[in-house]
């Protein structure tokens, strides 16, 4: 059974960083590729960055150049670096995986996904 765990997530003003870490277990993790999605309030979830099995991350427009994707595949565990934060991101983070080299930003349709972490940014 897969479960990802998330953490890391908490409350920072606006310009901070944060780190969020999300634990995958339960399946081969390097035959899956990761990424990271949001949901704000009344909103739909948005994707934010992924990383697939070769190890290429991308991101989506909001957060390129102040977010950073990494995985550890000996530690199992799937990080999101992100600096220079603003209001606009704050949101549940959610950590998903797909049994896929790569995982598509586009939409929420992925197979796996952790309980989520918030992340809250003042002004």
């Amino acid at each position: 059974q897969v479960q990802l765990l998330e953490s890391g997530g908490g409350s920072v003003e606006a310009g901070g960083s944060l780190t969020l870490s999300c634990v995958g277990s339960g399946y081969t993790y390097t035959t899956y590729a990761m990424g990271w999605f949001r949901q704000a309030p009344g909103k739909e979830h948005e994707g934010v960055a992924s990383i697939d099995t070769f190890g290429n991350a991308r991101y989506t427009k909001p957060v390129v150049d102040r977010f950073t994707i990494s995985r550890d595949n000996v530690k199992r565990t799937l990080y999101l670096q992100m600096k220079d934060l603003k209001p606009e991101d704050t949101a549940m983070y959610y950590c998903v995986a797909d049994p896929s080299q790569f995982l598509l930003l586009s939409a929420p349709l992925h197979k796996h996904w952790g309980q989520g972490t918030q992340v809250t940014v003042s002004s």
